[in-house]
């Protein structure tokens, strides 16, 4: 059997296609070892609040740290937890599916407000909708691979590692990733669709957080 294999930094409780990818491989691998990008979706992402998106957004330390890797990225006012939690239960208070996820959101909250560490943060999110989810993919993090200074070498290197021979990317990478330097070493790579079929992903313009899906429709209602 050919095992295969997606490789994303980690956000911060992601929309649903993130986790479309995740349930379509044989291992996940968190790629928390490359640069952190401010207000990129690493640390930020969308809920609904009334009819339109709106931001929430985790605060970094920056600075004096430029070239910083994800896993070091630091939060640098904690309250953040607190006043996110409110406004995502003052928002989805009258959801249909509020009373059966909310208590463990704000669970959630109340671990992530004692983490100082970005990545802890959005490992703590995805071990939790990946359970609403029922996605049971492996999870390992890139720092237990080779870390090749070319983006796409590195790549290469994980996957070779891990035994791997398809790697799945996300369409926005067809922009820089050349699949022939892959199958030169006999790794297929293939572009996940987000559109069509049972998992469309195109409810609306504007993708929003997988929490916004769960608390409008519930987790069974996530691949349809």
């Amino acid at each position: 059997m050919t095992k295969s294999i997606a490789i994303l930094q980690s956000d911060y409780i992601p929309w649903r296609g993130y986790f479309d990818l995740m349930r379509s491989v044989d291992e996940f691998v968190i790629l928390d070892s490359v640069q952190f990008t401010k207000n990129d979706w690493r640390n930020r992402n969308r809920i609904r609040i009334g009819n339109s998106p709106a931001w929430l957004t985790i605060p970094i330390r920056t600075a004096g740290r430029f070239g910083q890797k994800i896993a070091e990225a630091e939060v640098c006012d904690s309250g953040w937890a607190r006043r996110h939690w409110r406004t995502i239960s003052q928002q989805y208070a009258r959801a249909p599916y509020f009373r059966r996820y909310g208590e463990e959101i704000e669970a959630a909250y109340g671990r992530a407000a004692g983490e100082t560490r970005l990545s802890s943060i959005n490992r703590l999110f995805l071990d939790l909708a990946r359970g609403w989810l029922r996605i049971e993919t492996p999870i390992a993090s890139s720092e237990s691979y080779p870390c090749e200074p070319d983006r796409v070498e590195r790549l290469i290197a994980i996957c070779r590692a891990a035994g791997a021979r398809r790697y799945l990317s996300g369409p926005a990478a067809r922009a820089y990733l050349d699949p022939r330097r892959f199958e030169a070493v006999g790794i297929q790579v293939r572009f996940h669709d987000y559109s069509g079929g049972s998992t469309s992903l195109n409810d609306c313009e504007i993708p929003l957080s997988i929490v916004d899906r769960v608390l409008q429709r519930g987790a069974e209602s996530a691949w349809q």
